[in-house]
């Protein structure tokens, strides 16, 4: 099923509010037009791109099935996920060659089974054999990150009640994968959200969670991370993005509430001799809820990074303030002072479109503008980004 989603409405407001300002940035943004194509009516919440069969072409891999590309009609069967009620215990889809054999596997894990895990492609189009990398706790959702810098990225799942873990891919002579991981504690319960990025300027990737952030030490893994508790995040997104999103020099924090109300930016102040670094929150959309997920990325290919989230639907099942609001999906640019709102779909079930806890943004018809892939309770959808005319 396709729909044309044309936001020219939007352009048009944006051009009368440069008419009433004079605010150049204003008149630089240009409308984009997404076209949707409903993938599967399938209920998992999370959904990875990468190149299945090494055909050169990218695929879509969600829940127990992958999608050929590039028109993604053809599905293939991985395995069945762990269900618990309304939820799959899957709740990332972190692409990685673990075995080192050419073929990209996945990492994910969930919440009730307490384990991350991987899953091994096995190359001829059969199951994919689930592997355990830990017994990690409840885990609200993964990430990676290069943290050492060195070209391979770590798996770090949100486990808000457990420990904080960094698991490192563990490499043979040739830098290929083993199949297994090494572990690194670095803090205790942690609470609901998780980010990357260097705080303090040192060129080391710091870690943020709900309570502060962890300062990287010199080595990765065997030295200590310090945590700062300079802010409260609550129930903070998973993704927490790191940006200077100002261009002060200093970073700032860009932080949904993945079961509340709101998403917001917190700005840096630098420490002076009389009062530590102070954060100075600042709304971005602060009447729509369940901001669960997020990406920075380059959405218009003006060469400077948007914020692309949603709502994430049925996160609690209806349960957390605003679960029954109606849904959708925006990307938000910066211009020059504040964040300016774009709605890419909306509506209530069944019309817009929602997250889960991990969607995608990558280019999967190769036209040079990336799109927006995005799983959820509500179905599998593609958000094809199309090349403006001008």
């Amino acid at each position: 099923m396709l729909n044309a989603i044309n936001l020219n409405g939007a352009a048009f407001l944006i051009c009368t509010v440069f008419l009433l300002t004079g605010t150049f940035l204003f008149a630089q943004e240009r409308p984009l037009k997404f076209t949707k194509q409903q993938i599967a009516s399938e209920s998992y919440e999370t959904v990875g791109v990468f190149d299945v069969d090494n055909d050169g072409k990218l695929d879509l891999v969600s829940g127990a099935y992958w999608y050929k590309g590039p028109h993604f009609q053809t599905r293939h069967y991985i395995g069945s996920a762990k269900r618990y009620g309304e939820y799959y215990d899957d709740f990332s889809t972190i692409p990685m060659d673990v075995n080192g054999d050419g073929l990209t596997d996945f990492i994910t894990g969930g919440w009730f089974g307490k384990q991350l895990v991987w899953k091994q492609n096995p190359g001829d189009g059969g199951e994919w054999q689930e592997h355990l990398i830990a017994e990690a706790g409840n885990i609200e959702s993964s990430r990676s990150w290069d943290l050492d810098g060195d070209g391979i990225v770590e798996i770090i799942p949100n486990t808000p009640n457990d420990s904080l873990v960094i698991y490192r891919l563990l490499l043979n002579a040739n830098k290929k994968g083993v199949g297994s991981f090494s572990k690194h504690s670095i803090l205790g319960p942690h609470g609901h959200g998780l980010g990357f990025g260097d705080i303090n300027g040192d060129g080391l990737t710091d870690i943020i969670v709900s309570k502060g952030w962890l300062q990287a030490p010199e080595n990765t893994f065997t030295g200590e991370w310090k945590l700062h508790q300079e802010f409260e995040l609550g129930t903070a997104s998973v993704p927490i993005i790191v940006a200077d999103v100002n261009k002060d020099g200093l970073s700032d924090l860009i932080v949904g509430q993945g079961h509340d109300y709101g998403l917001f930016r917190y700005e840096q102040k630098p420490a002076t001799k009389k009062q530590k670094t102070q954060w100075i929150k600042h709304p971005i959309d602060p009447y729509n809820s369940q901001y669960h997920s997020m990406e920075w990325t380059d959405i218009d290919g003006d060469g400077e990074n948007e914020l692309v989230t949603g709502k994430r639907y049925r996160a609690h099942n209806g349960k957390d303030p605003g679960g029954n609001d109606d849904l959708g999906l925006y990307y938000f640019k910066w211009n020059g002072e504040h964040f300016s709102k774009q709605v890419i779909d909306y509506g209530p079930y069944g019309h817009g479109k929602g997250t889960g806890v991990y969607f995608s943004v990558s280019d999967v018809d190769n036209n040079g503008m990336k799109d927006i892939i995005v799983a959820g309770k509500d179905g599998l959808n593609i958000y094809y980004n199309e090349p403006i005319k001008q």
